[in-house]
């Protein structure tokens, strides 16, 4: 089933342990090779249709199971970290690694309003939104360490 296929990101929501970590790291190299490829125009392109993708396939997985969230869905994890990634344009491994633990930190966290996206959104737009702003709170931090010049 190919909303199956696509919400738990080709199998790695399914991994035991910590989905939305391998979720994420699975997320990394198609979403610097996008960077790579066609710099931020393109991963902000791909942003979109892997959240397109996500309220469908998300949405039709999370219902196929009987569940709102079910952690093996991690397409939203795809999303989130490629907005943490688009202030990466230079592809430098130490803001690449920072983009990495900030949205991990802010997804795990749901900083409101993450947390009431989470609780109150419902189907595929409630499993993505958290993460969309998990995404933009690490994208912003990550913006303010290089505007202060620390990264």
């Amino acid at each position: 089933m190919i909303a199956k296929l696509l919400a738990t990101w080709f199998g790695s929501g399914l991994l035991p342990k910590a989905p939305g970590t391998w979720g994420s790291l699975a997320a990394l190299p198609p979403g610097l090779l996008l960077l790579w490829a066609g710099g931020v125009e393109l991963l902000a392109i791909g942003t979109l249709a892997v959240s397109l993708a996500g309220i469908w396939a998300g949405g039709r997985y999370a219902a196929a199971l009987g569940r709102d969230d079910p952690g093996a869905v991690v397409i939203d994890e795809v999303a989130g970290l490629w907005l943490a990634l688009l202030p990466c344009a230079a592809l430098a491994p130490l803001e690449i690694a920072l983009a990495f633990l900030l949205f991990r930190a802010a997804d795990i966290l749901k900083p409101w309003p993450a947390s009431w996206a989470d609780r109150t959104l419902p189907g595929g737009l409630g499993i993505m939104a958290d993460d969309w702003i998990a995404g933009v709170y690490a994208a912003l931090a990550l913006v303010l360490l290089q505007s202060g010049g620390l990264v």
